[in-house]
């Protein structure tokens, strides 16, 4: 289909408003799952950041009282 000019081209035949609407409304729904897209990732990898962190602390943590209850053992002997 050509268009005589650009004025043609944006009414498309009366149908434009529709044509343009969605258009825009896809657009608009590629860029929102984009965005939530990587929001959500982001968030993950924080989520996963932070458990190990914790994980991490908790081992440190056993080793800790696990190292105290061997000394304390030992100085009862």
């Amino acid at each position: 289909m050509q268009f005589d000019s650009i004025s043609a081209f944006i009414d498309m035949g009366g149908y434009g408003f529709y044509v343009w609407l969605s258009y825009g409304v896809s657009i608009f729904s590629l860029a929102l799952l984009i965005f939530t897209s990587i929001s959500s990732h982001k968030k993950i990898k924080l989520q996963i950041t932070q458990r190990i962190k914790r994980e991490e602390k908790l081992r440190q943590a056993a080793k800790l009282q696990q190292a105290q209850t061997s000394n304390d053992n030992s100085h009862n002997i």
